[in-house]
């Protein structure tokens, strides 16, 4: 007999199993004939036997295909040997191009030769077509709507045949399978790209849908390959609702395994390990959305000279004024934004105070933030208040600047330190923003620039809005396990108070609608 703590502890494994299969696969490989494991491509399994099907389903679904004018394809499973002159002769693997289904056991079609009637039953229809077929779908499309979808099929593949070698299966509730997740922890992070992508997916596949062509082309998709009952947009939301179950389901796991049970450390370890993995991922989400309003921030900045904000930076820390002082003794007001790398300021125009002229930045890998008292200082050799500097050490550069109030200034010292903080977690955490994504933003703020001006606005943006962090250890979410799986994704990242410095940047917003 079990006991009832072991019961349970047996259930939570059985959840885990179908959390890393989906529920969907009976294995975590296909097998051959000769009962050996292959390793089969995204591609080849969408060919696989499926246990699904619906009678008719492929009739219909290529018949309105057909009447839209798309082309179908069909492959050939078996040689189809034939005397009749009527009937199209087929190898296994050749390709047909079907012309007419309106018959269930017998289709017309066409190969190399010439066209004739062949056995529905000897052929299965399949969608890499779809990849070619650029009068569907663009590479750009496809790339949009499934992602790295295939990355992950492949990471995923792996990871459950690991977790099975470690379920006991005589002895449910003795399966040791933290360390499975120990090991895999780092592939993880590729859902990070396809959760941030899976927005832009809906819209664009939400749009393809308006047009019955589409919506025929993937219905047909999914009846071919003999899948459940579920639309495109319900398998696309898949890897996201897996990766927001593994913390759920291990923190249920670790909940009825005892202390003294083998695999206790690290059951514990793989859950605080896949909560690290959902925050990256809702970092990286914040992140992108943050990208979006530097963009817009930088292209409302005039004069702006050197590369893009986004070269080196992903996310605004704090921004206000302050007074900089040359070794000349010459005091300039500026405006100041401190981002993660380095410190940007600009001149506010003379008549409109919304508009905001690129001066310089400094490089801040390579600074130092220097308390400075209240008096003369040493280096400029002029009486100073509320003051601090940011040094360079190596090469002796000094920047000296003053705010108008203490707690102005304590506020930026301790900006300056949360901005190395910040670049350091970033790097443990192997947080980035791929060039691609970065110059989409750009491009994107240009192009909605380029459309304000032509529409005779020409006001200056508000900033994007600095927002704290926690640490990285206690940026996480903690979620009810009461609250439906489907409604985890939304919930991840938490609602933030607005920032106080929308407020401060409201004064820079001109003429508002």
């Amino acid at each position: 007999m079990v006991a009832r703590g072991g019961m349970a502890r047996f259930w939570s494994l059985e959840s885990l199993q179908m959390v890393a299969a989906d529920g969907g696969t009976e294995s975590s490989a296909l097998v051959d004939d000769n009962g050996s494991e292959e390793d089969y491509s995204y591609e080849e399994l969408c060919q696989a036997t499926p246990r699904y099907l619906q009678p008719g389903g492929e009739q219909l679904a290529i018949n309105e295909l057909i009447s839209d004018g798309s082309i179908v394809y069909a492959e050939a499973l078996w040689d189809h040997v034939t005397m009749d002159d009527q009937e199209l002769g087929f190898k296994a693997g050749d390709v047909i191009r079907v012309l007419e289904a309106s018959n269930k056991d017998w289709w017309w079609g066409r190969n190399e030769d010439k066209e004739a009637w062949f056995p529905a039953s000897f052929v299965r229809g399949y969608i890499r077509q779809c990849r070619k077929h650029t009068g569907m779908f663009t590479t750009a499309q496809l790339s949009t709507i499934f992602g790295n979808i295939e990355d992950i099929y492949k990471f995923q593949r792996k990871f459950l045949k690991d977790l099975e070698k470690q379920y006991n299966k005589e002895e449910p509730h003795l399966s040791e399978i933290g360390s499975c997740f120990l090991q895999h922890q780092e592939g993880f992070a590729i859902y990070s790209e396809y959760c941030n992508n899976h927005p832009s997916a809906c819209t664009e596949l939400s749009k393809l849908m308006k047009q019955g062509k589409y919506r025929h082309f993937f219905e047909a998709c999914r009846l071919l390959q003999q899948m459940i009952d579920i639309a495109i947009d319900g398998f696309l939301l898949t890897p996201v609702q897996k990766i927001c179950k593994y913390p759920l389901q291990l923190a249920e796991l670790l909940k009825y395994t005892t202390q003294e049970h083998s695999d206790y450390n690290n059951i514990k370890a793989a859950y605080e390990a896949m909560k690290n993995v959902a925050c990256l991922i809702n970092e990286r989400k914040r992140r992108l959305e943050s990208i979006d309003k530097i963009a817009r921030w930088q292209v409302s900045i005039v004069d702006w000279e050197g590369p893009d904000v986004l070269a080196r930076s992903s996310e605004l820390i704090h921004s206000g004024e302050l007074t900089k002082i040359s070794k000349q003794g010459k005091s300039q007001q500026r405006t100041f934004f401190l981002f993660d790398h380095q410190l940007v300021f600009c001149k506010k125009d003379l008549l409109r105070r919304d508009i905001l002229y690129y001066k310089d930045r400094i490089d801040m890998d390579e600074m130092e933030i220097v308390d400075t008292e209240d008096g003369r200082d040493k280096d400029f050799n002029i009486n100073v208040k509320n003051a601090f500097k940011i040094i360079n050490r190596a090469t002796e550069e000094i920047h000296l600047f003053c705010a108008k109030k203490q707690e102005d200034k304590n506020r930026w010292m301790e900006a300056c330190e949360s901005e190395r903080r910040r670049v350091q977690e970033d790097k443990e955490m192997g947080m980035e923003i791929s060039e691609n994504q970065k110059k989409q933003a750009m491009q994107n703020a240009r192009k909605s620039r380029h459309g304000k001006i032509k529409g005779g606005y020409n006001g200056c943006p508000v900033p994007p809005p600095h927002q704290s962090l926690h640490p990285i250890h206690q940026r996480h979410i903690t979620v009810p396990t009461s609250i439906p799986q489907q409604q985890v994704f939304a919930l991840a990242e938490p609602k933030r108070k607005p920032s106080l410095f929308w407020h401060t940047f409201n004064k820079l917003t001109p003429f508002k609608k």
